[in-house]
């Protein structure tokens, strides 16, 4: 069995909470504050990194400032990978000033947006003109990406999912007869990247904004994902993602919810992954100011009880499986 170790972090550093930086040797992980959208920093042992969404454009550069300020307290100069998950505002937004800041070296993603309009359009637009800027790597479920010292798997893309299980997953996921679909998602939640990314024994699942029938595609009636250490609450605690027949199935020892303070942390999704068994403790980015008392982590593990500051939340996974929070 898998063991997962979490402590709590409070040291505030330039908006961060943070350990002080030493001789690496873990799997870094930083949830970086962006309000309700997405913006994680993966650093692996040998320092090799990945960026998953830079959350969201304007707010005069908040969201490539707080990304600049996790990748320097990281140690790094530049992002060796940029994975958009999908081209929506509170995800690719921020990549254009993101690119300003650092150099990029691949820009990963699904390929065209599914979206029609000016503002998908504009959004794609400026993604494109950022993504000229270095390489660019199109993914589908099954592949990886080069990420030397970590294993990063692509479990879905594009509005597809793998259809082989992950090494060590694919027994039957008995939850899948309780399942009851939603109405079918045609924007770009439904195609977004997801990627379970491991490191020796541990392992984090990220699936973007990926909604409630494309999970079942992965989870029925085969888990394909298997057991998880660290989940990264889908779509960001909104009621679209998050079905139980994933989250239980998967039964992370820790969630961490990429909320804002009234973007997602929906009760009713909130609830899902407080009920998963085996599960650990719940961190937030935000206070969910609609969840109340009854639908909110303790205040020791929310990073912001208010909303007018910007911590964020590290993770450091060792090769044993353990990790700290």
């Amino acid at each position: 069995m898998r063991t997962a170790f979490w402590s709590a972090t409070a040291i505030a550093l330039a908006g961060w909470l943070v350990a002080a930086q030493g001789t690496r040797s873990t799997l870094d992980l930083y949830f970086i504050d962006v309000e309700g959208g997405q913006a994680t920093l993966i650093v692996s042992p040998t320092g090799a990194s990945m960026m998953v969404d830079a959350g969201w454009a304007g707010f005069n550069g908040r969201d490539g400032d707080r990304i600049a300020a996790a990748a320097k307290q990281a140690g790094l100069a530049r992002i060796d990978n940029l994975v958009v998950t999908h081209y929506h505002a509170d995800h690719v937004g921020g990549v254009p000033a993101l690119a300003a800041k650092l150099p990029i070296g691949t820009f990963v993603d699904h390929g065209p947006t599914v979206e029609e309009g000016a503002q998908p359009a504009a959004l794609y637009r400026a993604y494109l003109d950022a993504q000229a800027t270095g390489r660019h790597l199109l993914v589908k479920p099954g592949d990886s990406i080069a990420v030397p010292g970590i294993d990063v798997h692509v479990v879905s893309a594009n509005g597809a999912v793998i259809g082989k299980a992950l090494p060590g997953a694919g027994q039957a996921n008995p939850l899948c007869r309780g399942f009851l679909p939603k109405d079918p998602d045609p924007s770009e939640n439904a195609r977004s990247v997801g990627m379970v990314i491991a490191y020796g024994r541990f392992r984090m699942l990220d699936l973007g904004d990926l909604t409630w029938n494309k999970e079942h595609d992965l989870m029925c009636p085969n888990n394909l994902v298997g057991p998880i250490d660290l989940y990264l609450t889908s779509h960001h605690g909104l009621d679209q993602s998050g079905s139980p027949i994933l989250v239980h199935a998967i039964q992370p020892r820790v969630a961490v919810m990429n909320n804002g303070a009234r973007k997602g942390g929906v009760a009713s999704a909130w609830q899902i992954v407080h009920d998963t068994p085996g599960l650990l403790d719940l961190w937030q980015l935000h206070y969910a100011v609609a969840g109340g008392p009854d639908h909110n982590a303790p205040e020791q593990l929310i990073a912001n009880v208010d909303e007018a500051t910007g911590y964020g939340i590290k993770v450091s996974a060792d090769r044993d499986g353990s990790f700290t929070v």
